[in-house]
């Protein structure tokens, strides 16, 4: 079930909603988690078990490291090998079989096992409750549905964002419920559900279009480019946002996940603004007990290598992902190395130089194969011997040149500031505008197709 879909919109939250307004007090996070469930079934049939096993299996493991104080450490290792080991054999078995049969000439059959859904980021979530509580940073949840509900909440269950249950542990037990925190939260859903269905499925299109032609050239390919690296902006930070909206209707205060990447002055700064929930979640699991850049140079740079091999395997089981995750760690060692401070002088020219390297990272990030990681890049620079221009690509520019701007305005903080400039004329035309945004959104999808969030394959 989509977010942005008839179904969900006019069926599934209303009623959710509604049965969540009359639910008592103490049964409220029973009907998040039976809601959340059927949300994940919907989908996923058979794969719902796998999710409450797996919540059972963190449930118990931190209620054993709690009451076993002097095994903890062996719990913590059981936890770790249950959530990763389904997430690698989900996820990574048939990259690691492939692989196998590449480099020995065998050939193992492939599992062709079914992904499930968000399985990436309801383990991290899983994982970091169980850390937390093995460093005595959370008191152990001991009622199973307060956590269930907190790992299989709906809301963030599909694509984040990653919520950390030491950031919603006090709210789990009390939590308030206001008319202001309903409005803001309505607001948020709608706005994202917009930046989803208006923007990035429109830039979406553009990028299949790019992918059907036959027409190639230099402009088209960096129309591709630059199409794709606002695309999956919008989408995921669409979803973020709904997401976000969607817990401040059930009363809860979720972690923003993005605040304006393609602002940033470094590549540095960049991942500290996007999808901030997982690059936290890689710093305080991974990177910190690593040490960090508190050891010497040579194991800090490999600290960061180790990091964004991770960041980038966890992403897919492709090599493309893996070439991306190195990509940026070579790119933050040479800023750390060389030029870090010097960017953050410069306005202008720092901000190219991270548009510039964003784009092409999500280039190789979208590639279906390495083959085409090379095609793609190529392609910019003019390899291939295929033209600069093309009418295609100047037909198709004229096309979305408003869907363009638009978006490059969305992505910056201006709308933002312009609307808080304009607080007291806004307070009254917002109602009727978010009205009519939820209307044209409506009309899009009924008359629109298929066309998932980006981030439900990870």
């Amino acid at each position: 079930m989509l977010f942005s879909g008839i179904p969900f919109l006019y069926y599934y939250l209303p009623i959710v909603l509604l049965l969540y307004a009359i639910t008592p007090k103490k049964l409220k996070n029973t009907t998040i988690l039976i809601s959340s469930l059927v949300f994940y079934a919907w989908g996923e049939p058979r794969l719902v078990v796998l999710m409450l096993v797996t919540v059972l299996c963190g449930y118990v493991l931190a209620l054993l490291t709690v009451r076993f104080q002097k095994y903890k450490k062996v719990f913590l290792i059981l936890s770790l090998l249950f959530s990763l080991g389904f997430l690698c054999y989900y996820k990574y078995a048939d990259f690691f079989i492939a692989n196998f049969n590449a480099a020995t000439g065998l050939s193992l059959p492939l599992l062709r096992v079914t992904l499930p859904i968000g399985i990436s980021f309801y383990t991290f979530q899983i994982l970091s409750y169980n850390i937390d509580v093995y460093r005595g940073d959370v008191e152990v949840q001991k009622n199973p549905v307060d956590l269930g509900a907190y790992i299989a909440f709906f809301p963030q269950l599909i694509a984040g964002p990653i919520v950390r249950y030491s950031d919603i542990a006090r709210q789990l037990k009390e939590r308030t419920h206001s008319f202001e925190k309903i409005s803001l939260g309505a607001r948020r859903f709608i706005l994202g559900l917009a930046k989803k269905i208006l923007i990035a499925n429109s830039l979406g299109e553009l990028c299949d279009v790019f992918r059907s032609t036959g027409e190639k050239s230099v402009l088209f390919y960096w129309i591709y480019a630059i199409a794709f690296t606002l695309h999956i902006y919008f989408d995921f930070s669409g979803y973020s946002d709904m997401a976000i909206g969607l817990g401040k209707l059930f009363g809860f205060d979720f972690v923003e996940n993005f605040n304006y990447p393609y602002i940033s002055k470094s590549v540095t700064e960049f991942w500290r603004r996007w999808h901030m929930s997982l690059g936290t979640w890689f710093r305080d699991y991974v990177y910190f007990p690593m040490g960090g850049s508190r050891v010497k140079k040579p194991r800090a740079f490999f600290n960061i290598f180790v990091v964004w091999l991770l960041t980038g395997f966890w992403h897919g089981a492709d090599w493309n992902f893996i070439l991306w995750g190195l990509y940026f760690a070579v790119l933050l060692v040479i800023e750390k190395c060389f030029f870090l401070e010097k960017l953050k002088k410069s306005n202008l020219i720092s901000r190219i130089y991270v548009l510039f390297l964003v784009v092409v990272s999500f280039v190789i990030f979208n590639a279906t194969s390495m083959g085409q990681v090379l095609s793609d890049l190529g392609g910019m620079f003019g390899a291939g011997a295929i033209p600069l221009v093309s009418a295609e690509a100047l037909y198709y520019l004229k096309s979305y040149a408003l869907i363009f701007v638009i978006a490059v305005i969305g992505a910056t903080p201006l709308p933002k500031r312009l609307a808080e400039k304009g607080s007291c004329v806004l307070s009254y035309v917002e109602l009727p505008f978010l009205a009519a945004l939820l209307i044209v959104c409506t009309a899009y999808l009924v008359d629109g197709s298929f066309n998932p969030f980006l981030y439900f394959r990870f």
